[in-house]
């Protein structure tokens, strides 16, 4: 019973705190609906993007330009945001970007100029960065006091919730405009806010974590971990490519260059998702057997496989399959290398991190229209198999990582750790 009480104390945000407030298991469904909630509404966006195209009259390379607003506005406030985590804490500033985040849903939908799409998708991209790195950050020190690697949990909740709103969007694409569409999803997001925040609210984050000191407060890493955060940040960075190009330009490829009906252009990244979805669900279990190393080199050539056959196949029904093994393959590269930035480096290196992840966001739209304009789209995406190459060959550079003369603390060795709590703690009843 100490370990367990032990626990309870760190979740409930110090010692000496009520062991009675803020169970793991609250906290877990509350954050897992905000991540689920951050997809859902990317994803609803994300399905509009052809429509939007067609209402401000956008070519490839002026669309990739405007598109390049939400991954700067991401950019922009991510450093920015892991400094207000610090400050007042991950859980609020989740919940005040859950709120930004929902009401800027409905913003593209107003633009009829490729300059006016770009400007709004700045606020977009603002609210969904500052969400990401807060909601994140809240997830890493969960995680710390769970002693157990369900990082890939709370993603495969944004992968699902990506899903979701793909396909409902697939669904009313045919019959709704966007104006209305983006509204609805404002008002959901909304709604969802209103029900899950108050559980952030009332309860503070867990303390537990590597990225703290023994006081609980944001440990300042030495100039070797923050050289690890950096290789994970690129890692992220690989992977974010790849997601962003299938959510911009994956709907188009299907439509444009193999004739798809718009509804089962809509469905590719619907199909993307469920299958990062799939991967993150088990991803607990694959880091347990496998490791972060093997899930990482193994991950990212099943990416590689997989987006060359979605960007190369002559049908779409092919490249389906292809967009499908390509979620299975980069489900786990980004929570694994967001999740041990943070274990080194607390929301600073949470923001770091998914600052440079993101930035494969920043750099991916562009480069895929102008690729696409001077070759051609699937060309162009095949770049997204050569980053998960990338992050496979990083990922198994990074497999005898050390922090300050010593190896980082693996998510193995905390699992090890928490069966020997739990069967001290059964001894001890």
């Amino acid at each position: 019973m100490p370990q367990l009480n032990k626990l309870r104390t760190a979740l409930s945000g110090g010692p000496g705190g009520n062991t009675a407030t803020a169970p793991s298991a609250r906290l877990r469904v509350a954050l897992t609906v905000f991540f689920a909630l951050d997809g859902f509404l990317f994803a609803g966006w994300v399905v509009r993007i052809p429509a939007i195209k067609h209402q401000t009259g956008a070519s490839a390379t002026t669309l990739g330009l405007a598109l390049l607003g939400v991954s700067a506005g991401a950019v922009v406030t991510m450093m920015f945001t892991g400094r207000l985590c610090r400050r007042f804490g991950s859980h609020p500033v989740t919940v005040v970007c859950g709120v930004l985040l929902s009401l800027a849903i409905a913003l593209p939908a107003q633009t009829h100029s490729a300059l006016a799409l770009g400007l709004v998708l700045l606020v977009f991209g603002a609210a969904y960065g500052g969400m990401n790195v807060a909601m994140n950050s809240a997830a890493v020190d969960l995680v710390a006091a769970l002693r157990r690697p369900v990082m890939p949990g709370f993603h495969a909740a944004f992968s699902l919730g990506g899903m979701i709103g793909a396909g409902l969007g697939g669904l009313v694409a045919g019959g709704l405009s966007p104006t209305a569409h983006l509204l609805a999803l404002t008002g959901a997001g909304l709604l969802v806010t209103a029900v899950a925040g108050p559980v952030l609210l009332r309860h503070p984050a867990p303390v537990a974590g590597s990225g703290t000191d023994g006081a609980g407060k944001p440990r300042r890493p030495d100039g070797r971990a923050r050289r690890l955060v950096i290789l994970f940040g690129v890692i992220a960075l690989c992977t974010a490519y790849g997601e962003g190009a299938l959510a911009d330009w994956g709907a188009l490829h299907l439509e444009q260059d193999l004739h798809a009906h718009p509804g089962v252009a809509a469905a590719g990244y619907s199909l993307f998702a469920l299958a990062m979805t799939a991967g993150r669900l088990t991803g607990t279990t694959l880091l347990e057997r496998l490791g972060q190393t093997r899930t990482l080199v193994v991950g990212g050539t099943t990416a590689a496989a997989g987006m060359l056959l979605g960007s190369l196949a002559p049908s779409a029904w092919a490249a389906l399959i292809g967009f499908a093994v390509t979620g299975l393959g980069l489900a786990n590269i980004f929570p694994v290398a967001v999740g041990r930035a943070g274990e080194l480096a607390g929301p600073g290196g949470v923001a770091a991190a998914s600052t440079l992840g993101y930035g494969g966001m920043l750099l991916g739209p562009p480069a895929i229209g102008f690729l696409a304009d001077w070759f051609s789209l699937p060309a162009a995406l095949t770049t997204v198999a050569l980053l998960a190459v990338a992050a496979a060959a990083l990922g198994y550079g990074a497999r005898n990582a050390t922090a300050t003369g010593r190896p980082v603390a693996s998510w193995e060795e905390a699992v090890a750790s928490h069966r020997e709590s739990r069967s001290a703690a059964t001894i001890g009843s």
